[in-house]
């Protein structure tokens, strides 16, 4: 095989795993880094960070690459996926078996070093991102169980940081549930019309005419479980200024959805990076800052 034909497979294996499109990645970075500051009171090892960040990579690159391969025969007849490697056949199936398994092969690696009780946790882990992309088939909400998905990095965090979950651990999952709800309905939207026609099940289908109110709906839930923890944990200005920002943003959210225009719901799911980040900095202000503003 020469130089050439092997950067084009490389091409390929980039873009099956989505390493072009990083706001998967974000989506399930942000609400592990909240878990991360929040079982460590903002200090958390330098080496927890690392490990979590890059297993979130490898978790979300193998996610990427089940899901094309379960819609390998679906994503043909979609607008927006029919070029994907799997679809157009650019890349076989056991290529990309092969792949996933290396990549949840090296994310089961770096927990290792990691606390015993995160062993298991991570079995659960390969399991929901390897099943996922199969409940579409006959879920009505596949997007919650991908909630559960995406934010398992919540419990995995508390456990390798306390060695325990705990009743905070899973509740932020609770949250992140509503989050992802929210967000991949946005997504779904963008492709209800192809979905209707191919027969697969998605948030955005089974919201119908009230799909909108359902976002918000689950906007508003989500910032609640977490304004309903900073209370317990007794956080102020800061923490709830983060959440503040969130729900303007959620808002700005609405502006791009409420026309249901591709484009805009689109623009919408990619802006939640900002919404988990503005969460992310509040939490880490909060318990970084406020401290050292104290004194």
């Amino acid at each position: 095989m020469t130089f050439a034909e092997i950067k084009q497979r490389l091409d390929l294996y980039e873009k099956l795993m989505r390493l072009d499109k990083p706001i998967g990645t974000l989506l399930l970075l942000w609400p592990t880094f909240w878990a991360l500051w929040l079982a460590t009171n903002g200090q958390p090892h330098w080496m927890l960070v690392w490990i979590f960040a890059f297993g979130t990579l490898l978790m979300r690159s193998a996610g990427c690459v089940i899901n094309d391969y379960a819609d390998r025969d679906f994503d043909p007849h979609v607008e927006r996926t029919r070029d994907r490697p799997l679809a157009a056949r650019t890349v076989s199936t056991r290529e990309a078996l092969t792949l996933a398994t290396v990549l949840m092969f090296c994310a089961f690696l770096l927990v290792l070093p990691i606390f015993r009780d995160v062993w298991w946790l991570t079995l659960i882990a390969v399991f929901l991102a390897a099943s996922y992309p199969f409940t579409k088939r006959f879920f009505a909400l596949p997007q919650a169980y991908l909630g559960v998905a995406f934010g398992f990095g919540i419990p995995m965090a508390f456990a390798a940081a306390t060695g325990e979950v705990g009743r905070l651990g899973w509740t932020l999952l609770l949250a992140n549930v509503f989050w992802a709800l929210a967000y991949d309905t946005e997504y779904a939207m963008v492709d209800r019309d192809d979905d209707l026609k191919i027969g697969i099940r998605t948030a955005a289908i089974t919201f119908g005419r009230f799909d909108v109110l359902a976002v918000m709906l689950c906007y508003a839930a989500m910032l609640g479980i977490l304004a309903v923890v900073g209370w317990q944990l007794q956080y102020g200005v800061l923490y709830f200024a983060g959440l503040a920002a969130a729900a303007a943003l959620a808002g700005y959210h609405y502006t791009l959805i409420r026309d249901r225009s591709r484009d805009g719901c689109f623009a919408a799911f990619r802006h939640n990076n900002w919404f988990g980040a503005a969460i992310f900095a509040g939490i880490a202000a909060e318990l970084n800052l406020r401290p050292w503003l104290a004194q």
